[in-house]
């Protein structure tokens, strides 16, 4: 059976993001002969280009620091925030495993380095088993350089810093403050030193998500796991019984079947960028507003469809409120939400959500506001001057103009802004109201009350500021760092869409990564993790890095499986069956 193969291994990934090189080194240490293939010319995935964070409660990184989250607790905790949309089995693997997947990095290479900073709140510290500390674990920046030739294949982000600037986890809550205090202008002031030093010394120094995947990839390296790029997965292969036996693939233009004698691990992503299948199952959307890698079409969940995988939360994604320049770029919108001078109004002029609540929350808010005939998608931030002057808002820094910068800095608003339409600026509520097609009376009405209850200092119509996750990037030199008033004009509205940073819904799996059928059965040799399975956060999201942390545990946890032996071996009687369609 293997002569209709060009090449045969024991594993073949697809995918080389957090799950992929995970799964892929995990069963390299197991003694499998393993191959990572990736579609696009770049290695690193929705990883390489995310905020680096791995949610792993309980991680090495954390008892270091003499914390230990009660696994049973985290795992109560996930069981309320998913509100029954996932299995006990998985979230109890989740929460056993991921720890284990991070002991086994760090003892396998000694590029993983894994830190712990306490203080990024879980996204829900108040419920039972929530964490006020958190459980984000990060990496250290890392020089570029020391990939070699390899750094030129490392995916970019969308949006590349000025050279030199690089920011760690908690430097980017610090420059939030920069008007606040003085930890806030040292980090401008460590910037600039960066800047510097790119320039005199060459260095290439990257952080967050970019040092996750750098890191990862000299592990495959260090351990002669190949890679190959331009690689795209064009169906998957079976034998006369269902049983996934390989893949085919095109490489440098030319078709090769690659034989998978132990089993295929799909870690390629989610469909982010393919509009018509994102809006036959998720209507509300109406452009392409992802932050998730370009290369990212669905093609694992498909091939997994095509050999009898069921599928699940295909109306679902890590929603993201973003502001979308006319260029067509996307910005986050996140600090700016739990600024206190600033609240977001519907088209009807009405608060509809705590403007601070976890980004998947507060889309979710937009996308059910939509579907009641009053328009959510925009809704609108709105703010004064003296906010515009204080805090870091669409990226502008509220310091003197500095010419030649590369973000915006200075006093005023900036004219382009104003002339995108996506700025509005208004010397009256009245005024406002109209430029943004809104009630003038209820605008009024609006403002009216949040500066009474801000003035009072707690939102008792949304509560904003009653959580810790609330006030991480809110004002810290105020009692509630979520509520301030608005003040005089001119006052502004920044119009805010529905990203995302990737779909969460795919391939439905078990607690072992396996592709299952709608009768609940597993499709032999086939598994998937990430965005190609169906996220075992269901439609929540627990804290900062809960798309990576499984990612990278269920890549790990589909590795060790394959290993133990459950899965059958290609014998050499075994049929080949084509799945294309």
């Amino acid at each position: 059976m293997t002569d209709a193969f060009d090449h045969t291994v024991d594993v073949l990934v697809v995918g080389s993001g957090g799950g992929g090189m995970t799964a892929a080194l995990t069963a390299h240490a197991s003694g499998l002969d393993t191959l990572v293939v990736e579609k696009s010319a770049h290695f690193g995935g929705s990883t390489a280009l995310s905020g680096g964070g791995i949610w792993v409660p309980g991680a090495p990184a954390q008892r270091k620091e003499g914390y230990a989250p009660d696994p049973d607790g985290v795992f109560e905790y996930l069981k309320q925030i998913t509100n029954g949309d996932v299995s006990d089995a998985r979230l109890r693997q989740y929460v056993d495993k991921s720890p284990e997947m991070m002991e086994f990095l760090e003892k396998l290479s000694s590029w993983f380095e894994f830190v712990w900073k306490p203080g990024y709140a879980d996204y829900y510290p108040e419920l039972p088993g929530g964490s006020e500390l958190g459980s984000t674990i990060n990496v250290p920046a890392i020089d570029l350089r020391k990939l070699g030739d390899e750094e030129q294949n490392l995916l970019q982000p969308l949006a590349l810093a000025p050279k030199g600037i690089w920011f760690a986890p908690k430097d980017l809550r610090l420059f939030y403050q920069v008007r606040q205090n003085w930890r806030g202008k040292a980090v401008l002031v460590k910037l600039i030193w960066r800047m510097f030093r790119a320039r005199v010394f060459g260095d290439r120094m990257a952080a967050i998500g970019q040092s996750l995947a750098a890191r990862m990839r000299l592990a495959m390296k260090e351990h002669d796991i190949p890679l190959w790029l331009d690689s795209p997965m064009t169906e998957l292969i079976t034998d006369a019984d269902g049983t996934v036996i390989g893949a085919a693939i095109e490489r440098n233009g030319q078709p090769q079947r690659i034989a998978a004698r132990r089993g295929v691990i799909l870690a390629a992503g989610g469909f982010d960028h393919d509009m018509a299948w994102r809006r036959q199952y998720q209507p509300v959307l109406e452009n392409d507003w992802s932050f998730g890698n370009p290369a990212n079409m669905g093609d694992g969940i498909r091939a997994g469809e095509k050999v009898g995988g069921a599928t699940e939360l295909l109306d679902e994604a890590w929603w993201f409120p973003a502001i979308c320049w006319p260029d067509g770029r996307l910005q986050f919108m996140l600090n700016e939400r739990m600024m206190p001078s600033q609240f977001v109004v519907n088209a009807e002029g009405k608060r509809f959500i705590n403007e601070a609540a976890p980004y998947m929350d507060f889309a979710h808010a937009m996308i059910e506001g939509q579907k009641t005939g009053v328009t959510h998608i925009p809704c609108w931030l709105i703010t004064d001057i003296r906010s515009f002057h204080r805090y870091v808002v669409a990226g502008h820094l509220p310091i003197p103009k500095v010419p030649f910068a590369s973000v915006p800095t200075g006093w005023k608003v900036p004219a382009a802004w104003l002339e995108s339409g996506v700025v509005k600026e208004a010397n009256s509520w009245e005024e406002l109201a109209t430029k943004l097609d809104v009630p003038p009376a209820q605008l009024r009405a609006t403002a009216e009350r949040f500066n009474e209850l801000a003035r009072k200092g707690h939102d008792d119509d949304f509560n904003r500021g009653d959580s810790a996750y609330d006030n991480y990037y809110g004002d810290p030199t105020l009692p509630n760092p979520n509520l301030y008033p608005l003040g005089k004009p001119p006052y502004y509205a920044f119009q805010i869409i529905l990203g995302d940073l990737g779909t969460s819904g795919g391939l439905r799996t078990d607690e072992y990564a396996r592709v299952l059928r709608d009768d609940g059965s597993a499709v032999k040799g086939l598994y998937a993790v990430g965005n190609t399975s169906a996220a075992v956060m269901g439609r929540s999201y627990a804290g900062a890095g809960a798309t990576i942390g499984p990612a990278m545990t269920f890549g790990y946890v589909a590795a060790k499986h394959i290993a133990d032996g459950s899965e059958p071996s290609i014998s050499n009687n075994s049929t080949v069956s084509s799945n294309r369609r």
